[in-house]
This record gives C-alpha cells, structure tokens and sequence, in this order.
C-alpha cells in the first residue's frame, strides 16, 4: 500500500511539474508574439507592404520582423516601385532574379496576386546594395517608418564594415546621429 501511495505521489508531482513547464512555455510562445519592435524612430514598428501590394515580411505578416532562422534579418523597408537614379532596381543592382517586378500573394488577400512593392530586404544586402549602386543617394526609396530598429543596432554594433548604411539610414530617415 505505501509503494502504490508513494508512486502516486511521484506521478502527481511529475504531473504538476510537467503542467508548470507547459504553462511556462505558453506564456513565453505568447510574449514572443506580442513582442513590439520599434522602428527607426522608436515608434512601433509599421507595415512595410500593405493593400494592393504582394506581403512581405519573412513572417509574411507585412513587417520587418523575423525569427531565429531568418540569417538575413530582413529589417530594411524599401519601395521596388520607386525608380533609382541609376535606372536599376534592387534585384538588378544586387545580381538577384528579377523577383522585384514580380507577383506575389497580396497583403489583404492571399487567393489573389499583387505587384511587390514595398519590400523588407535583408540588412546585409542592404549595405552590399549600397556600395553597389554608388552610394545612398542612388539606391530606391526607404519606408523608414516600416525599418526595424534592429538593423540600427546591429549596423551600429559592427563598427566600420556597416557605417555606410547605418549613415544611409541616418541620412534618408533624418535620424540623428547614432554614435
């Protein structure tokens, strides 16, 4: 009888530890979703795609967000549909498929296809990109209000190998300075 009690009493207490880890991590998964990134600003993060545009996003949830397999940390906003002064769109520019004058499914209906347009690139092609096209001054529009705060801090943390896209951002954003 104390055998049989006793194995209860070490399965109940497996049970409760078991349910206090679950509980632990649902409450983890949740905070991780309702996360707030800032943008450049310090503001909530916006939208990069929106209505009449293909959803972007490495979440595919229209912000520049990610996760921990996103090695690409795709943080930078920019408009594909605008017209750089080189004449070049970013995918020509950076030697990438012409996916940037493409269809993909659209922000507020996935059945149907819209144009990428406003598109979150990753923060390292983004500063490749800007070397490649000659400089800030001759790269597409920058949706500052849509560029997760994370490429900031992470330009900022890697000296002088990114200074010209942390200036590039300083520059086109109206930042003050971050150093």
């Amino acid at each position: 009888m104390k055998n049989t009690t006793l194995q209860r009493q070490e399965n109940l207490t497996m049970l409760f530890l078991w349910i206090q880890s679950l509980i632990f991590l649902l409450r983890s998964v949740d905070q991780a979703n309702s996360a707030t990134y800032e943008n450049v600003y310090g503001d909530s993060l916006q939208n990069c795609s929106g209505a009449g545009m293909a959803l972007t996003g490495y979440t595919r949830e229209g912000k520049c967000v990610d996760q921990y397999d996103d090695l690409g940390s795709h943080h930078i906003c920019i408009n594909l549909a605008s017209i750089a002064s080189t004449g070049m769109n970013f995918c020509e520019v950076t030697g990438q498929s012409d996916w940037c004058s493409s269809s993909m499914e659209c922000h507020e209906d996935r059945s149907l296809m819209c144009p990428v347009e406003n598109w979150c690139i990753c923060q390292w092609t983004f500063a490749s990109y800007i070397e490649k096209a000659g400089g800030c001054d001759k790269i597409q529009d920058i949706n500052c209000s849509a560029v997760n705060m994370e490429a900031v801090k992470a330009y900022r943390n890697s000296g002088e190998k990114y200074a010209d896209a942390l200036d590039c951002l300083v520059s086109r954003c109206s930042l003050e300075s971050f150093e």
